[in-house]
This record gives structure tokens, sequence and C-alpha cells, in this order.
């Protein structure tokens, strides 16, 4: 039997919005959750405290202008020509998801580039870059066109995954993960209202990474706290099962 060849999983780090916590809660939910060989990697201006066991290297810069609001920009640099040395297939995933199933199948999806649907921008053909996959090197032209013109693309596009959504399409390469895979926490598993009132959060069947954009975080909940105040939140005590060590 041919061995499998490692893949990537990539992941960043930057500022003092996620501690060195999310890091090796992350890795050790991948570790619980693949079969398939891998290497864990992260990107980061400060590595103290991070799990010796992850690969770290420096945050790449841009160059972009300071104090410009945070869009993800510096997603975009994992789309270098020479990504630190890695060869190969690369898995990025944001550092505040939940792994709650195997994530083999995100390697065997046959797929130049995915990443996750998002129903609120299908019209747009945007995704989410929570969770997305390539090969490293191969998309550098994306990033280099992103550098060259990045006074008019922050103008057309909100953020980093609309403008490598619209990249990525015009390629045609553009492909979703199967919506199942990757629900959204607040959209997916907390019930509607009025229900969320007395129904706890779920996990979807067929959710393989749950997905946390805006509020509130994994941390906040698990203890039934929403981060808005028109947003009523039991507590989902179950994140505790898979967001751990």
């Amino acid at each position: 039997m041919e061995e499998k060849k490692a893949v990537n999983i990539i992941c960043m780090k930057w500022g003092d919005k996620y501690g060195a916590e999310y890091v090796n809660k992350l890795y050790a939910m991948v570790s619980r959750n693949i079969t398939i060989p891998f290497q864990f990697v992260c990107f980061t201006d400060n590595k103290a405290e991070i799990n010796p066991v992850v690969k770290t290297y420096p945050l790449p810069s841009l160059g972009l202008p300071e104090n410009i609001p945070e869009r993800g920009w510096l997603k975009l640099a994992t789309f270098q020509k020479n990504l630190e040395g890695l060869e190969g297939t690369a898995l990025f995933l944001d550092l505040d998801v939940l792994v709650v199933d195997n994530i083999d199948a995100f390697f065997e999806l046959d797929a130049e580039f995915a990443l996750c649907f998002d129903e609120k921008k299908q019209s747009q053909f945007i995704g989410n870059s929570s969770v997305y996959r390539f090969e490293i090197g191969q998309h550098a032209e994306v990033l280099a066109f992103f550098l060259e013109n990045f006074v008019s693309i922050k103008d057309k596009h909100r953020n980093e995954q609309a403008y490598l959504s619209h990249q990525m399409n015009a390629k045609n390469v553009l492909k979703f993960w199967p919506k199942e895979w990757t629900p959204s926490f607040k959209y997916h598993c907390v019930p509607s209202f009025p229900q969320n009132f007395w129904r706890s959060p779920f996990i979807p069947r067929g959710a393989k990474i749950i997905l946390f954009h805006g509020k509130p975080e994994p941390i906040d909940a698990m203890h039934g706290i929403s981060g808005k105040w028109y947003r009523y939140l039991r507590p989902a005590t179950w994140i505790k099962d898979y967001w751990k060590l």
C-alpha cells in the first residue's frame, strides 16, 4: 500500500485577540481527528507558550498601511510562491474553529481550491475562508495582484475572503465544501427564535468543523454568552468536549 504523503495544517496568530491556547487546542483537535500524516504550522508574531510540536514561523509582512481596519488581509500571505519552504497540500484553519469529526475528507475532495459555503453571501458567490485548501505556491499571482492593487481592491472587496473568492472564481478553480461539513455555530447550531430560549445549541448532522465568525467565540458559547444583547443563547456545554488539549 502506498504511504500517504504528509499534508500541512496552517494557522495564523497575530496581535492579542487570541492567546497561545487557541493554537494548542486547535492542534489537539486536529490531531484527534485526522488519520493522514500531517505537520501543523503556525505563522505568528509571538510563539511564546505554543506547543513545541507546532512548527512556528515569523508572521509574513505584506507591507500594508498601518491602522487600517482588520479584514483578514494577512491570510493572503499563505499564497506566497515560497512559503517558508513548505510544499504540497495545505489546509488553512482559523484559530477559532471547532473540529468535531474526522477531517480526512477535506484532503480528498477533488478541488484545486476550496473554502466554506456562505449562505449569507451565496448570491455574490463569496465563500468563508475559515477553512480553505490549496497547493502551496500555485496561486502566487493572486497575492501579487493584491499587493499591486491594494488601494482599489480594499474599496471593491470588504475583506480577504471576498477578494479571494472573486479571484479563484475568475480562475475557474473555486469550489465549496459540502455545506454540512462546515456549519456556522450561530446560524446552524443555535435553535431559531423562540426555541433558542429552551433548546440548547447542537451539532448539526454531518458537521466536521464548526465555524465561529463574529460573536460568540467558542469559550463564550460554552457558557451561554452570545455577545449580542438581542441574541439569547443557552450554554453549549458540549464545546468543552472538543475544545481542549
